[in-house]
């Protein structure tokens, strides 16, 4: 009788284990499927700061509308992160995961320093195709299948391996529209006769001053405001311009546009773009539609490769409203050591706080210390940092003005906090950006290349306390408040077009 009862028990524990793993057999497998039926985006930005940051919103904010993400660095940034960010910053959750692919450069002489354009543009272009698509297998076998790829414009390597593997795919520009248009009609200006200069002398003697009338939109723009590698003076011109040439061709067979704008900013241009590009969707300010993210799972891990020094927010703190000019050149500007001591010296001149960025790489050359007669004139009433948390830095009611680069995304930024801008572009995207900032949404005010201290001065005077800073800071604080209306749900532009695109992204990838 024992044995017959003992029988019976092991018999009904077999059968329970067995119901048991069914159960969970059957949990699990509902759980991957559910996670098979999501769709999944490879982001991948260009390797450089400016480039990075608005990729990761936009992959966050992918993220929160239901999409997994992997998000490819080169090993270059991605190193960098951890270095500026801590070993497990980078960890992410399960469904947002981050990869690396090389960059094909040989090991830098600086780790913390940006990387040269030009050598970084050819070799992703050369080296980075392969790469991508063993990393697309291997997080396709890991994961789950990748349905879509979102790219930046200037990797147009990831256009090959969309094609190759039959996935869908959709280019992130990072500047502006105007930029952009200005980009793709380089060979209207070879064709024109209006560039390549003839010679350096071109540059001084008045001809950039021409009238550019065949940009739809931008009536006014001169030469001088054309992004530059088509003057085709400096080492390296010639290859940038057929590098951008052949990334605006391969972006008009992707499966839409992204940009970091809004309608209200650029519509006649955004509609410009509309008719020589696939389906372009402003979704801007991305860091206004990140904000928004209920899910804050995501919200610790970001994007600034060099250390933030949130120092500066509490130095702010004791400054009166509105006083403040932030000085930020951006992370590519290379300046030479005169240039850097003209800045020097207008801001200590203007007689006004500042908060000045001086990241690693900013000048050229041997020396970039600062003197030592600015910093004992300037003690107590300006500060100096590596690198800040941008965004918190432009909210701050201190900040009365922000002494730029005109990089979009300062741009962006900037409006969105209502401040108004003093512009001094370096190079690319960023002169089409200043000539719109100063003539089209009447918000900043241009310094001339060959930088002097009296004008740093002037204008920023002009910018903190006359009547044309007061008139830039009212339409600043006006372009403000349409970014936010952008942004609103349910009917703000920008979130309408994010549902337009998350609908494409997703119907594309069944």
């Amino acid at each position: 009788m024992i044995n017959f009862l003992t029988a019976l028990l092991s018999l009904s524990l077999l059968v329970l284990a067995r119901v048991c793993v069914c159960a969970r057999a059957r949990v699990h497998g509902s759980m991957d499927s559910k996670q098979e039926t999501k769709p999944h985006a490879v982001c991948i930005p260009a390797p450089a700061q400016g480039h990075i940051n608005p990729m990761l919103k936009l992959a966050k904010i992918l993220h929160s509308k239901g999409f997994l993400i992997t998000f490819v660095n080169t090993e270059f940034n991605h190193q960098r992160l951890l270095r500026s960010r801590g070993t497990d910053a980078l960890d992410g959750i399960a469904s947002f995961r981050f990869e690396s692919i090389t960059d094909g450069l040989p090991p830098p002489e600086n780790f913390d320093a940006t990387q040269n354009v030009y050598d970084i543009c050819r070799s992703t272009q050369e080296k980075c195709l392969g790469p991508f698509k063993t990393l697309i297998a291997k997080v396709s076998e890991s994961l789950s299948p990748v349905t879509c790829i979102v790219s930046d414009l200037l990797m147009g390597f990831t256009l090959d391996a969309a094609k190759e593997l039959g996935i869908p795919e959709f280019l992130f520009w990072t500047g502006g529209a105007g930029a952009l248009i200005c980009y793709e009609l380089y060979p209207k200006l070879v064709e024109n006769g209006l560039m390549p200069l003839k010679d350096p002398s071109y540059e001084v003697n008045g001809y950039l001053d021409t009238v550019v009338d065949c940009i739809p939109n931008m009536h006014g723009i001169r030469l001088k405001h054309i992004p530059p590698f088509i003057r085709l003076i400096n080492p390296g011109d010639k290859f940038m311009v057929e590098f951008t040439n052949a990334q605006i061709d391969k972006a008009k067979t992707a499966s839409g546009i992204i940009l970091n704008t809004f309608d209200d900013l650029e519509h006649d241009i955004l509609s410009t773009l509309a008719s020589v590009f696939p389906p372009c969707y402003g979704v801007g300010p991305l860091h206004l539609l990140e904000n928004q993210i209920a899910d804050k799972s995501l919200s610790s891990i970001g994007s600034n490769l060099w250390k933030e020094e949130p120092e500066c927010l509490k130095w702010l703190d004791s400054k009166p409203p509105s006083s403040v000019v932030y000085v930020n050149f951006g992370s590519i500007t290379v300046m030479t050591h005169q240039q850097l001591v003209e800045f020097c010296w207008g801001l200590a001149n203007s007689n006004h706080p500042f908060l000045w960025i001086l990241r690693p790489g900013l000048v050229s050359g041997e020396s970039g210390a600062l003197p030592l007669e600015f910093l004992k004139e300037t003690s107590g009433r300006g500060m100096l940092a590596g690198w800040c948390p941008q965004e918190q830095v432009l909210n701050h009611q201190s900040v009365g003005g922000f002494l730029t680069h005109s990089g979009w995304n300062s741009t962006v930024e900037s409006l969105s906090s209502g401040v108004p801008m003093i512009s001094w572009p370096f190079f690319s995207d960023q002169l089409p950006n200043c000539w719109l900032s100063c003539n089209k949404w009447g918000v900043a005010m241009e310094i001339d290349n060959d930088v002097k201290r009296d004008e740093v001065a002037r204008l920023v005077i002009e910018l903190i306390t006359k009547e044309k800073g007061k008139e830039m800071r009212k339409n600043a604080i006006n372009w403000k408040e349409k970014a936010y209306e952008a942004c609103a749900f349910p009917c703000g532009s920008s979130v309408i077009n994010l549902e337009k695109l998350v609908d494409q992204l997703q119907t594309f990838s069944k």
